[in-house]
């Protein structure tokens, strides 16, 4: 045991395992701030509590690793609203907070609220820390938590508003780095033998299965066992959004995105199989377009690192508990090579072949303003090979995970789970993660508005993404919800989805950023060049138009 201060103690833990940014909203244990920049760690401070923890979200998950935020007392809320992507993508993020001293609970202390309850909606675990010595018991099992079975946030309340009397004071303490926990996933373990070898028997005996990968694929850096499987089996693979980079787009054996942000090709192709084999899924509502696709009573196999999500939303026939990279080679050694599915491919590439000729002439189109599909392939013809896209909600996720291709095996995907406004600075922790590689975030103007003042902090800390505006004024995909309920455009009904016309680049440039307007297909590479060039956060404001909304996702005739 040494005798430290709380604030040593959690720099040099957070430190051991391998963080090398604190994202924070002031005024949270500046002497823990001071120690961590004694070891080299740089301090992000965001410019809202939400941005703070949308920046540790994207940070995990581009380093596999943990994430740090850090917010005082009466923050504390916000920051726990900004930790639901974080949950829902299951991203493993150390939130840490201070919390109004014990004697003071419950009697109407200034800007005190409860903490632990709106926590608990939003993390796999959370503790209260009342003094220095507690610190290490806590602080340990925070990390294993967020990295053991399926990743998601954790939370220590520290106590103090800033958390100074966990900070600030000293302790006998012990700095444990338990390295394990520094990177996903901690433990693989391989599915059980007997349940493999029932797999494999199924995946053969099919005559029309697919694969649904998701988010554990990425999570377990699965992407080469993936492949691999796939072509041994000759089944066609359907990836989830947070799949999206595991698989080559332009295999034969690729369909696309499935579910609520997907292909028709997809879906159409996920429904009309007789076996479905969902590889580190959790089945949730918008890989299978809300428990629809593929049908209920469709024969399923399920592989997953954390057997509460096995039959979670489709009854299995095998459920096989296990990391998925580690399960998929014990797959691979026992498999014996499966004889061309050639009805099977040839009829799903049919479908993939159909749903191209349907986009191709919003993939091509001339028309100004922009059609957002051309922009998608543009930005697919641009993407550098080691790009990482990160992604907002709404249209944003859905044109990402339609229309934009990947094409290189070190480009990689991101996307938000659910706040509008994620991708901007999501794109700093991205960046703040992979210093080396090229980061662009896409987003419309309206989740561009809503976290516009953190362009600042990635200009104050040298933070430089760039960031893609799909610009068309507007909200376009409230426009439907809006119109039926006013009977039409109607005065009345703009003003809940449209909005007046703004320049972001000259915004971007008065911050201090690079900035430009793409009006035409043509500029933009040009202008994605002059934004990776810049050496400063650059907003690429592409003039995009109004009535490029998203079609409906298929789902099959009742």
């Amino acid at each position: 045991m040494t005798k430290m201060t709380g604030a040593k103690f959690l720099a040099e833990t957070v430190h051991g395992y391998g963080i090398t940014h604190a994202f924070f909203m002031p005024y949270i244990g500046p002497r823990a701030l001071m120690e961590m920049e004694k070891l080299g760690i740089k301090r992000v401070q965001s410019r809202g509590e939400k941005g703070a923890a949308y920046m540790a979200d994207a940070y995990a998950r581009v380093k596999r690793g943990p994430g740090l935020c850090m917010d005082q007392s009466v923050g504390a809320l916000n920051l726990s609203a900004g930790l639901q992507d974080a949950y829902l993508a299951c991203s493993p993020v150390i939130a840490i907070t201070g919390r109004e001293n014990q004697h003071h609970q419950q009697r109407n202390a200034y800007q005190e609220v409860d903490h632990m309850n709106p926590f608990s909606a939003v993390t796999k675990y959370s503790a209260y820390v009342a003094t220095p010595e507690q610190f290490p018991t806590y602080l340990r099992q925070a990390f294993r938590s967020a990295m053991s079975g399926t990743p998601r946030p954790v939370h220590l309340d520290l106590e103090g508003l800033a958390g100074q009397n966990v900070i600030d004071q000293e302790g006998d303490l012990e700095v444990i780095i338990e390295e394990g926990f520094s990177q996903l996933p901690p433990f693989r373990p391989e599915a059980e033998k007997e349940k493999i070898t029932a797999a494999l028997e199924m995946l053969t005996q099919a005559k029309r299965p697919i694969i649904v990968a998701g988010g554990g694929v990425t999570s377990s850096d699965a992407r080469d066992e993936l492949i691999a499987l796939a072509e041994k089996l000759s089944i066609p693979v359907a990836t989830a959004m947070n799949a999206k980079a595991m698989f080559p787009a332009d295999h034969p054996l690729a369909v696309g995105v499935p579910g609520h942000y997907s292909r028709d090709c997809a879906n159409q192709a996920v429904c009309e199989a007789d076996l479905v084999f969902f590889i580190g899924s959790r089945t949730g509502g918008q890989v299978t377009y809300f428990y629809r696709i593929p049908a209920q009573g469709t024969p399923i196999i399920h592989l997953d690192i954390n057997p509460d999500e096995l039959g979670r939303n489709y009854p299995t026939k095998v459920a096989m508990q296990g990391d998925v990279r580690n399960s998929l080679r014990r797959m691979l050694a026992m498999a014996e090579n499966t004889k061309p599915r050639t009805a099977w491919v040839k009829r799903v590439q049919e479908l993939v072949k159909n749903w191209k000729e349907s986009v191709s002439d919003k993939l091509n189109s001339d028309i100004l303003p922009m059609r957002p599909e051309r922009l998608c392939r543009e930005l697919t013809d641009y993407l550098p090979s080691d790009a990482i896209l990160v992604s907002d909600t709404g249209h944003s996720g859905i044109w990402t995970g339609t229309m934009i291709d990947l094409k290189h095996p070190g480009q990689s995907f991101i996307r938000c789970a659910g706040s509008l406004g994620w991708g901007l600075p999501a794109s700093v922790g991205a960046k703040a993660a992979a210093p080396d590689r090229a980061v662009l975030a896409f987003v419309g103007d309206g989740g561009f508005w809503d976290h516009l003042s953190d362009l600042e902090t990635a200009l104050r800390c040298g933070i430089n993404p760039v960031i893609v505006v799909n610009d068309n004024n507007s909200l376009n995909q409230e426009q439907g919800g809006v119109e039926g309920v006013y009977g039409g455009r109607t005065p009345g009904s703009d003003e809940l989805w449209m909005f007046p016309e703004a320049n972001f680049a000259k915004i971007a440039e008065a911050m201090g950023c690079f900035g430009i307007v793409v009006n035409k297909p043509s500029e933009l590479s040009s202008a994605l060049d002059q934004a990776f060039a810049s050496g400063k956060p650059a907003v690429v404001d592409v003039k995009t138009h109004i009535e490029g909304i998203a079609p409906q996702p298929y789902l099959p005739k009742d």
